[in-house]
């Protein structure tokens, strides 16, 4: 269980900050939320308590942790599959499972394919979400602004 002040990451969603855990009547059904407010588009979210482990929630990575994310950023391309569907489906995977190395690699490998060759739509905003989700969760760790953390990312990927 999580408590008020926790920074928490919500797959597909990014990170935030519990900042209450209310009841409320949904649909006739009493259930207690947590109130999750994210970093970025001062968005809240309300997760249903009793669903934190089916949805993934986990808490937030540490300094250690980020220093790997940025080491995953600055690596060589892995090797993705050539037809744009099969990339798209194994990069939606690995986005899904929450894990935010995956995502980073994700994020490095469409930076790099974008630089190269370009995106298809559905890349790129496979690509905007998927950056967002690691902002969201580094501009948590190191108290770094959104701008700054992008510049980072950009950097790392660019640097490789």
């Amino acid at each position: 269980m999580f408590n008020i002040g926790d920074k928490i990451v919500y797959p597909m969603h990014g990170a935030g900050v519990i900042e209450g855990i209310e009841e409320k009547e949904i649909l006739g059904e009493k259930r207690k939320y947590y109130i999750m407010k994210m970093p970025i588009g001062d968005m809240k979210v309300m997760i249903p308590v009793d669903n934190v482990e089916e949805i993934g929630i986990r808490e937030i990575i540490n300094n250690e942790e980020l220093e790997k994310v940025l080491t995953i950023l600055q690596g060589d391309k892995t090797k993705m599959p050539q037809n744009w569907n099969r990339r798209y489906r194994v990069n939606m995977e690995r986005i899904k499972s929450g894990d935010i190395f995956e995502i980073a690699a994700v994020v490095r490998n469409l930076m790099l394919r974008d630089a190269e060759k370009g995106l298809s739509t559905g890349e790129r905003k496979m690509l905007n979400s998927a950056k967002q989700m690691l902002i969201s969760e580094i501009v948590l760790v190191s108290d770094v602004d959104q701008e700054e953390t992008e510049r980072l990312i950009d950097d790392a990927v660019n640097s490789a």
